[in-house]
């Protein structure tokens, strides 16, 4: 069964297939503070830290955050597409940090020396490897010891009503991100690489008002990018029967988590 996992090279060529299901979460999410600036809240960063983002996609959380984060932060981009890394590196380089590099790189075979990072982040990733322990042990690998891997992910409950729409393309009414690499998975991986491993989960809810969105976003990978006009057909009249229950509005639980761990001294 295809799902949001499949198809990389295509998905993730630049931003614009990402920027659709992105959009779900920038415009209809309820929550106190926005997801970026609160991840950034709770990475235990110190000026001056040598900083790795794998999968770092274009970069939208540093952008989103560099005026919240301490000084001088050496930050270097890496992501398998090489359209992603340009584009990070682009947004990235009027930011206030002491450094900014890319370059092209697989989470399972990072080209660097062991212990030169002292925070590596991996946000909405490890879902898209074959083996996401292989890629844990690699960034662990890469970090000083004291260092902090922070790994974000989404619980199999997330966003289920919309997710239950999608059983009209043959998908299961679940979060495929969740289903590869979810709460359960990224606890017992860090857990086991680290032997620590601490979980935060995000605080929001999301109420959406454009069914178009929906639509959209859902149909941005596949099985809905690329299927008939009849299943399609069907996908609008299941979404316009949710928002029509939800006289007007679709409410949508959210589950998505921030799990950190500390390499051994």
């Amino acid at each position: 069964m295809s799902s949001i996992a499949d198809g990389n090279a295509v998905q993730y060529g630049d931003s614009r297939k990402l920027a659709a299901r992105a959009r779900l979460h920038t415009e209809y999410t309820i929550a106190k503070t926005g997801w970026f600036p609160w991840v950034a809240g709770q990475l235990p960063l110190k000026p001056g830290d040598r900083v790795l983002d794998v999968g770092c996609g274009p970069a939208w959380f540093w952008a989103a955050t560099a005026s919240l984060l301490p000084e001088d932060l050496l930050v270097t981009l890496t992501d398998l597409s090489s359209g992603m890394v340009d584009e990070a590196v682009a947004r990235c380089s009027a930011l206030p940090f002491s450094s900014v590099r890319g370059c092209r790189a697989d989470a399972a075979a990072l080209p660097f020396e062991d212990g030169a990072f002292d925070l590596v982040i991996a946000m909405h990733m490890l879902y898209h490897l074959p083996d996401p322990a292989a890629g844990i042990a690699e960034m662990a690998r890469v970090l000083k010891p004291g260092g902090f891997l922070a790994v974000t992910t989404n619980g199999i409950g997330n966003m289920r009503e919309i997710y239950r729409l999608t059983t009209v393309f043959g998908s299961a009414p679940t979060d495929p991100a969740a289903v590869a690499f979810g709460y359960d998975a990224a606890e017992q991986m860090m857990r086991t690489q680290f032997g620590n491993v601490a979980m935060l989960q995000y605080p929001a809810s999301m109420r959406i008002t454009e069914p178009e969105d929906v639509f959209l976003a859902l149909t941005s990978y596949p099985p809905g990018e690329g299927a008939g006009e009849p299943q399609l057909t069907r996908f609008r009249q299941a979404i316009a029967d949710a928002f029509r229950q939800g006289s007007g509005a679709l409410d949508v639980s959210r589950e998505t988590g921030l799990f950190l761990s500390r390499k051994p001294v």
